[in-house]
């Protein structure tokens, strides 16, 4: 009988990262060797399993990862590993395990700083618990020393909640600690601004950024005004950002042209899409899913019908996979034009399928068997189209086939 290998701990680290299966490479790091003898695993093969079960949502499997973590004794978890952990429940609305993970990092003997306070911050920000924010703040001196880092985190709070005073008592604090604020300090005021349409004082923060503290806007920022100045009719002016950038030798990427192309359309310059599009092929600027969400939704409020499903044709042509957006516009036209005993322009049914949000399920026939009805952010439609029920009953169901 042939005698089973022994895996060391670098092959077990390298196994573990080279497994895209978070549940194999859950099995590979709690099963490396058959012997009964303890295992002495690396600090990186924890960081590493702890990584793909976080990324997979995987997050009991991750916290028993995390219990057996605590018991080593031979290393010190690094701090990065709990901001990563703080990070993955920010980003699934899960604010009281990040904070349950913040208060646990002394247990593992290991100090926190500035870093996982910032990584806590932003997750509570994700989850838009402000209060929990606050309460922080007021004691954060008791942790570490804020850095211009925490107060962008601060003040981006503040601008999600609309409140202005707040955010600006936030940049005056900051300057009294003699913290500099950096490009994300002020593109997110800038942003914030704009948001409230207040477009003067953007563009005089913009300014107060070159001159006195000799910041260069960034593309964030540029984009910000441009959509603040695309938002009140401002087009003349929003170009002439737009030509800034370009003289500045500032990257414009899609989401610049696609606020664009939004613009021209609700203004009715649907011609002048043309030299957008032009304009983004010299800069070597590809339209992406966004870029021709906007052009559907411009030809459909226009009731192009035959123009907007020609846009969602181009897509797949291009190999650019619509996204959620892209099929409500679907739904919304079809179902307009079937209401108004129109022609339906015909789409293949890969199309129609590509644009379904992954792993959608779609729910039994409506009442009356006229068709589905699906949920989309929160919007209920009903499928009437025979063609269009047979590519929804082909989705497959969550895990089946990803």
């Amino acid at each position: 009988m042939a005698k089973l290998e022994k895996v060391s701990p670098f092959r077990l680290t390298s196994l573990v990262r080279l497994q895209k299966d978070p549940n194999l490479a859950l099995q590979l790091f709690l099963n490396p060797n058959p012997s009964p003898k303890p295992f002495r695993y690396s600090l990186l093969s924890y960081d590493l399993i702890i990584t793909k079960l976080g990324r997979a949502k995987m997050f009991d499997e991750m916290e028993q990862i995390i219990e057996q973590l605590k018991n080593e004794t031979r290393f010190v978890p690094k701090e990065i590993i709990f901001c990563n952990i703080i990070a993955f429940y920010g980003r699934a609305r899960l604010p009281d395990r990040a904070l349950k993970t913040f208060d646990q990092i002394p247990s593992f003997r290991c100090q926190r700083t500035i870093k996982s306070l910032n990584s806590l911050l932003n997750a509570l920000l994700s989850c838009r618990a402000f209060e929990k924010m606050r309460e922080f703040f007021v004691g954060i001196d008791q942790y570490a020393v804020p850095d211009v880092c925490t107060y962008n985190i601060l003040i981006n709070a503040c601008c999600l909640c609309d409140d202005l005073d707040s955010a600006w008592n936030v940049f005056d604090e900051m300057q009294k600690r003699r913290i500099w604020p950096n490009a994300v300090t002020f593109g997110t005021l800038i942003s914030g601004l704009c948001a409230n349409c207040k477009l003067d004082e953007a563009f005089r923060l913009k300014e107060a950024m070159v001159r006195g503290f000799r910041l260069k806007p960034n593309a964030f920022v540029y984009a910000s005004l441009i959509k603040g100045l695309c938002k009140a009719n401002e087009l003349s002016l929003a170009f002439k950002l737009k030509d800034e950038m370009l003289k500045c030798k500032i990257e414009l990427g899609s989401r610049v042209y696609s606020t664009l192309i939004s613009a021209l359309f609700k203004v009715g310059r649907k011609d002048d899409v043309i030299g957008v599009l032009e304009e983004m092929r010299e800069n070597g600027c590809k339209p992406d899913a966004v870029t021709y969400n906007a052009m559907i939704y411009g030809f459909c409020q226009e009731k192009d019908f035959d123009a907007a499903f020609g846009v969602l044709s181009e897509m797949e042509v291009k190999g650019c996979k619509p996204d959620v957006t892209s099929y409500n516009v679907i739904i919304e036209a079809r179902k307009i034009l079937t209401m108004e005993n129109k022609k339906v322009p015909s789409l293949e049914d890969s199309l129609l399928l590509s644009a379904l949000p992954k792993g959608t399920i779609p729910p039994p026939s409506s009442p009356g068997g006229k068709g589905h009805s699906m949920v989309i952010n929160g919007r209920v439609f009903v499928l009437p189209l025979p063609r269009l029920d047979r590519v929804l009953q082909s989705v497959p169901s969550p895990g089946v086939g990803h």
